[in-house]
């Protein structure tokens, strides 16, 4: 139990220490040694993954293949360019997640609140489809601003989008949508 907790550690770190590790080996290239210490993080997430399902589980283990391919990529190469991609990557996959399950009977967002809250009148249902909606269209913001900092070329302005703001702006999608439900909840208790 003890090696599982100690691989998602690591595979969380490896996420959310990704902009400022891609910002110190682009540049300081002396640093490159940080490419497997990265690879090996997506590696062991991967690990901590294993035997789980769903698609949500799914869409992590593409992730962190994902990283895996870009920082085994970039070693092989010798271009640590193609780190900068991985936020595209993540935005992609998250927009596939939530966007297909709009199609479905139940949104992502829903089949999380019934597994918190259990069963949900018909107005929660609706409300988890728009949240669902909204995640979407944050994902094709922050997704967009992405690829233009990679095309743009400079790693500050990759490294201020990707390592700070676009963590803060989800941050206050999440509060903003827990203040909203709590007055949605309170609406038709």
């Amino acid at each position: 139990m003890r090696v599982k907790r100690a691989l998602t550690v690591a595979g969380g770190l490896a996420v959310i220490g990704w902009p400022f590790a891609v910002w110190l080996v682009i540049t300081w290239p002396k640093l490159h040694i940080l490419l497997p210490i990265l690879a090996l993080c997506f590696v062991l997430r991967l690990g901590a993954l294993r035997g789980k399902t769903g698609a949500l589980s799914r869409a992590f283990k593409g992730l962190a293949l994902a990283g895996a391919i870009l920082s085994i990529a970039s070693i092989w190469m010798r271009e640590a360019q193609l780190l900068l991609w991985y936020p595209v990557v993540v935005n992609a996959v998250m927009l596939t997640l939530f966007g297909t399950s709009l199609f479905t009977r139940m949104s992502l967002i829903e089949r999380l609140a019934r597994w918190r809250e259990g069963d949900l009148p018909p107005a929660g249902v609706r409300y988890t489809r728009q949240v669902t909606q909204v995640w979407c269209l944050f994902f094709i913001f922050n997704g967009s601003v992405s690829l233009w900092t990679c095309l743009a070329g400079n790693i500050h302005w990759w490294t201020l989008w990707n390592g700070m703001a676009s963590y803060l702006l989800m941050g206050a999608l999440f509060a903003g949508e827990w203040l909203v439900r709590l007055r949605v909840k309170r609406r038709y208790e």
